[in-house]
């Protein structure tokens, strides 16, 4: 397994009026994140909230070119970004919900206490196949055929590459002591969107290249 610091680009936040990050998606363009009641979207360049949906936003986000799936209690919740309309939902795994994440047609979930990735049919919430972990899962997140998630116990955060078909940790970002990771995305390149959970920021993580973590 390679292992490595976490190497922390920039911040954005806290924000007004969102005590809270739970979920992160990116659609391209903005970055968005789940406040509790609210989903917001800021843009990257400038850190500036340019957009606000009143919803349930209670755990992970997601983005499937067109509409936003956000976790509410217990049901995914799929919204129409331009309108904010709820379109569709289907229940969350058994155990509940903390990152969500969209890729190749299906929605990913991890479970927090049950330290689970599950991956989702997103038309009836069937559970496909699922993946273990041996730490509390959050953020989810695919990038280049990759598959990631964050993980926060105690003190302790980091983000990791794993097998998708065994769940072995291949790669390992450790975060700084005291900083957590709430959701996870990626740009589609070099960096992740990070939630930070109660601190009321969104992180910036470098992405590495292959090849160029430290071996643990």
């Amino acid at each position: 397994m390679k292992r490595s610091a976490a190497e922390i680009l920039r911040e954005y936040g806290p924000f007004p009026g969102a005590e809270r990050v739970n979920g992160v998606t990116y659609d391209g363009e903005q970055v968005w994140f789940a406040s509790g009641d609210k989903l917001n979207a800021f843009d990257p360049a400038s850190g500036k909230i340019k957009h606000t949906i009143d919803a349930a936003a209670h755990a992970g986000t997601a983005f499937d070119g067109r509409h936003l799936f956000q976790i509410a209690d217990d049901r995914i919740q799929k919204i129409d970004p331009q309108t904010g309309r709820v379109v569709g939902s289907v229940p969350t795994p058994a155990g509940g919900a903390s990152g969500l994440a969209w890729a190749e047609g299906m929605l990913w979930v991890g479970q927090h206490r049950n330290r689970k990735i599950h991956q989702l049919d997103p038309q009836t919430g069937a559970v496909l196949r699922t993946i273990e972990s041996n730490r509390f899962v959050t953020g989810v997140t695919w990038v280049g055929g990759e598959l990631w998630h964050a993980t926060w116990e105690g003190d302790e955060s980091d983000i990791r590459r794993i097998d998708s078909q065994t769940g072995e940790v291949l790669e390992r970002l450790d975060m700084p002591g005291g900083i957590g990771v709430s959701g996870l995305e990626s740009d589609g390149g070099d960096r992740f969107f990070c939630g930070g959970g109660s601190s009321g920021k969104v992180r910036v993580v470098r992405r590495p290249k292959r090849g160029a973590a430290a071996g643990d």
